[in-house]
């Protein structure tokens, strides 16, 4: 045999979630370690119809290798699975297994099915999460993960999108932790150092039994027979909670703080339970079982139910209110007992008060709430009625007594908990506590085990058997010595001791008379199987030859069958005792006459099932006579004997003729029953039919709405191809953060600026180098996060790039501010352009100013742009008054003057340049003045862009001159 090494064991996470989960396993995901030396295999409900892009999906949010699952996969340590549709997921030896699953759309189980064979396949390395989603997948699964020793994980339901699974593993009791999900990581790391601990665990089986021994001296109960693997599991759970890691050392904790005794006691008691567990179990109980248990009982009749290990109470509650409704049915009144019993005095206390919270409205209807429950502030209480119908009391199943004559015996809550060697022991005291016909009905995932003998099966599904009482049931039950009654105290009192028993003088009596007078009896069945036997029947009984049998009349000696067939069969139909009726049988090679009784008994039960067969040998006194002995001829006797052979024959004749009529009823009975059965199954399979056309319909509808969706989704993917493409072409590096300041997504050209990956997607964005001030950017982006002011700003990168910061708040088509939007543009060509722009005017203007005589420069507008300081001093103007504004308007409109304009608008627009081109005006400021004007244009792309330089030579001196001369 290959035995795995144990380096190469690792845990294996099996997490189920439903509607709901995808953002769970976002959360759990972006805050698990990527070396934590695990494996996580994910199963969700998918539809079956369409590609899952759940791979792709949380790739983004763990640098984890995320693969979907394929048949044969070897799991290997760090690394995601993630079912594919419509398959069932399994694991087997570390490999996964996929097959096309066997039930319907609707009816399917994956989370319960992966995690069943995660905890045979890992034992105590399995580990099973359930996350948010609807209904009750995973809750049985988790179950076996516990009873495997390993670690569950229940998502906290307050932080679930849809509590219905979380709700569900935590009501059942199967939830190791609730936990947000963000905590669940440190938790899964600190389980697999416990599980090392546990897996050392059987090494320390001596200190086990210590701190077992110290338990059953300090509480008085014996935990050596429930299972190791759910001893071992709470006790190690204490152990790390008192930060102890040796079970020796625990041993000794223990024996120095009593209390914790005490507080271990608890934490190895089940308390698992709640109302009506298992709906269909109690709804065949309702409808089938409980009216076949009271057809035919009188008024007032005692229908006694025990309820063994009860916890809290609630299937108590639920057997007393399906008994009320049955009652209020039939408008028949029972006297109904129903014994409620559990090892565990708090949870009997509970049970006693019948307060529970709100949520059992998940497990009740709205009608019994109303009818049975009172509605209080914290909860509901359970009505009066219903609380007087029940006996709770505190009882040890293992070694106290039962309660008996019952007709209903549930114990659901406790078998499962137990060795098998202990369930073989309590599965015959179950059947001396009922009654004939009793019903046991126990959880279905417990059985009867071997015992056959003693039961027979009404449901195989849920575990219904009617207890059965015959001579093997009988030989069973005397087989198994029941726990309670072999075992007894090991301290006798000293009063006992002492005490002189008096004799019993009528007990001596009765011994006596019974020793000498009474003959030899067998005690049998209606069918003559020997249930006891009184004397000396060895004269009329012996072992008949062939398969070993004990029915009377297969022993009875030779000339006695008949006779005592027939007494049985009068005795057994008809009531009618056969009292000292005179037999010939042949013994050692004679005849002997006997005396034969057949007595019809009561049983305790007052009905007569029981039949006392007595022989008595009849002594015939010697004829003295030798005239008869003489006259007695071998003819006469030749006759004799064969008139009594034809008697014999004809009687037994007879009797094997009822014999048959008696079994041709039998058939037709059970012909007429299975004929009633097949009817049964008729009218439900059109039930089934009825029910498969509705959900067909439902079917259809979800098909619908699923088709919908699907458009939609191929549309949006459609939207975020062409987002992409747009992104990607704008050269605009783009980030988009959410209200935290964490990554969503970015653009290609957002990696210039940031040292951006795709696993980046979903880390801070403090955490990412950047070239530009990452300090600056982050408030910047915190402030308009804040206030919702979009800011704009230029930023110079450490390579000397130039960029175009813009920061605007994220907003959805609700209006929903959910983060920050970040854009990069590349403005470097831009700030070298004006850089230039700026060297060329100042350049410009220095060459302006060098000249002596006044300089105008106009644009297209024939507004000033620029002037020199000579025609400042010259015209006596300042630049405030000048720059910017038409030279028309320069000096209180002193520049509008006809000669200039004409220059301006008409010659210069045809003409490149114009010289010497003469005005006189009188000029407020300098006087009258005679000036000639030199214009060029310079040429733009346009005419609004083309300059005009314009310059000035006063000649009003030279002209006076000329004049003079």
């Amino acid at each position: 045999m290959e035995s795995k090494n144990t380096e190469d064991l690792f845990p294996i996470v099996g997490i189920g979630a439903s509607a709901g989960g995808l953002e769970a396993l976002e959360q759990f995901f972006r805050h698990e370690p990527t070396d934590s030396g695990m494996a996580f295999v994910l199963v969700q409900h998918l539809d079956p119809s369409h590609v899952s892009l759940l791979t792709e999906i949380l790739q983004r949010n763990t640098s984890m290798p995320v693969f979907e699952a394929q048949d044969q996969l070897q799991v290997a340590r760090n690394c995601v699975y993630v079912i594919p549709p419509n398959r069932d997921l399994a694991i087997f030896h570390g490999k996964l297994q996929l097959s096309l699953p066997n039930e319907p759309r609707g009816q399917r189980m994956p989370i319960d099915a992966f995690l069943r064979s995660l905890a045979e396949d890992q034992g105590e390395k399995a580990v099973g999460i359930i996350l948010s989603g609807t209904g009750t997948d995973g809750t049985l699964g988790l179950r076996e993960i516990i009873g495997a020793g390993g670690l569950s994980l229940v998502q906290e339901p307050a932080t679930a999108k849809y509590d219905g699974m979380p709700t569900s593993a935590i009501n059942a009791g199967y939830a190791t932790h609730v936990l947000p999900v963000d905590k669940m990581p440190e938790a899964l790391l600190k389980g697999a150092d416990t599980t090392e601990v546990r897996a050392e665990m059987p090494k320390a089986l001596k200190s086990i039994n210590r701190i077992l021994m110290q338990l059953r001296t300090i509480t008085g109960h014996d935990f050596a027979l429930y299972k190791k693997s759910t001893i071992g599991r709470r006790i190690e759970r204490r152990m790390s909670q008192n930060n102890i890691d040796d079970a020796d050392v625990y041993a000794l904790y223990l024996k120095e703080n009593p209390a914790e005794v005490h507080i271990l006691f608890k934490e190895l008691l089940i308390n698992v339970t709640n109302f009506f567990r298992d709906t269909e179990a109690f709804a065949v109980l309702e409808n089938e079982i409980l009216p076949q248990l009271l057809e035919d009982k009188p008024d007032n009749y005692l229908f006694r139910v025990w309820v063994a290990g009860c916890a809290t109470g609630e299937e108590a509650y639920s057997m007393a209110i399906l008994l009320r409704e049955r009652m209020e049915q039939s408008r028949q009144e029972f006297r109904v007992q129903i014994y409620s019993t559990d090892l565990d005095d708090d949870a009997i206390a509970i049970a006693r008060a019948g307060f529970y919270p709100p949520n059992i409205a998940q497990d009740v209807t709205p009608e019994r709430l109303r009818r049975f429950f009172v509605k209080e502030d914290a909860g509901f209480r359970v009505k009066k009625e219903i609380r007087e119908m029940i006996v709770f009391a505190t009882q040890n199943v293992i070694k106290d007594p039962p309660f008996t004559k019952l007709d209903l015996l549930s114990c659901r809550n406790l078998m499962i908990y137990l060795e098998a060697e202990m369930q073989n022991r309590l599965v015959p005291m179950f059947h001396y506590a009922l009654k004939p016909g009793g019903v046991l009905f126990l959880s279905p995932s417990e059985s009867i085990g071997n015992h056959t003998e003693l039961f027979s099966s009404l449901n195989r599904k849920w575990k219904l058997y009617r207890a059965t009482h015959s001579i093997k049931s009988s030989r069973a039950l005397m087989a198994h010595v029941v726990s309670w009654a072999s075992e007894s105290s090991d301290k006798v009192p000293e009063e006992t001791m002492k005490k002189i028993t008096e004799p019993n003088f009528a007990e001596l009596t009765r011994r006596l008379l019974v020793q000498c007078f009474a003959p030899a009896s067998v005690v049998t069945d209606l069918k003559g199987n020997i249930l006891y036997v009184h004397g000396d029947t060895g004269k009329y009984l012996r072992p008949a030859p062939g398969q070993a049998s004990l029915n009377v009349v297969d022993m009875a000696r030779e000339g006695l069958e008949l006779e005592l067939r027939t007494a049985i069969l009068g005795a057994a139909n008809e009531g009618v005792s056969v009292l000292g009726h005179e037999v010939q049988i042949k013994t050692n090679g004679g005849f002997s006459t006997i005396s034969l009784s057949v007595r019809p008994l009561p049983d305790p039960n007052d009905s007569h099932n029981l039949l006392l067969v007595s022989f008595q040998e009849v002594v015939i006194p010697e004829v003295k006579s030798k005239r008869k002995r003489i006259a007695k001829t071998a003819e006469l006797g030749r006759i004799e004997e064969l008139e009594r052979n034809l008697a014999y024959l004809k009687e037994s004749h007879q009797a094997q003729n009822e014999e048959q009529q008696a079994t041709n009823e039998e058939l037709k009975s059970a012909n007429e029953e299975m004929q009633s059965t097949n009817e049964e199954l008729q009218s439900t399979n059109e039930e089934l039919e009825t029910s498969k056309e509705e959900l067909q319909s439902v079917n259809e509808e979800l098909i619908t709405v699923n088709s919908e969706l699907q458009a939609k989704i191929e549309q949006l993917a459609g939207m975020q191809n062409d987002m992409k493409n747009l992104l990607d072409n704008t050269n605009i590096g783009t980030v988009f953060l959410d209200d935290h300041m964490i990554i969503r997504r970015f653009t290609r050209e957002a990696t210039r600026i940031y040292r951006l990956v795709p696993s980046d997607v979903g880390r801070l964005l403090s955490d990412i180098k950047s070239d530009l001030d990452g300090e600056l950017l982050l408030g910047k982006a915190q402030a308009v996060l804040d206030s919702l002011v979009p800011v704009e700003l230029e930023m110079r990168a450490d390579s000397g790039a130039w960029y175009l910061v813009r920061i605007q708040p994220y907003r959805t088509l609700d209006n929903v501010i959910e983060g920050v939007v970040l854009t990069f543009t590349d403005i470097s060509k831009r700030i070298e352009a004006e850089t230039r722009m700026q060297l060329a005017g100042e350049l410009a203007e220095n060459i302006v100013n060098t000249i002596r005589g006044p300089l105008l420069v106009l644009d297209g507008e024939l507004q000033i742009v620029s002037a020199n300081h000579a025609f400042y001093q010259y015209f006596q103007v300042i630049a405030a008054d000048t720059i910017g504004r038409k030279i028309y308007e320069l000096g209180n409109s002193q520049w509008n003057i006809p000669a200039l304009r004409e220059l301006l608008e008409i010659i210069l627009p045809h003409d490149q340049s114009v010289e010497g081109y003469v005005v006189e005006h009188d000029f407020p400021a300098i006087g009258h003045h005679k000036i000639s004007l030199n214009a060029r244009r310079l040429a733009g792309k346009s005419i609004e862009s083309s300059l005009i330089l314009l310059t000035t030579e006063d000649i009003g001196d030279e002209l006076t001159k000329e004049s003079k001369v």
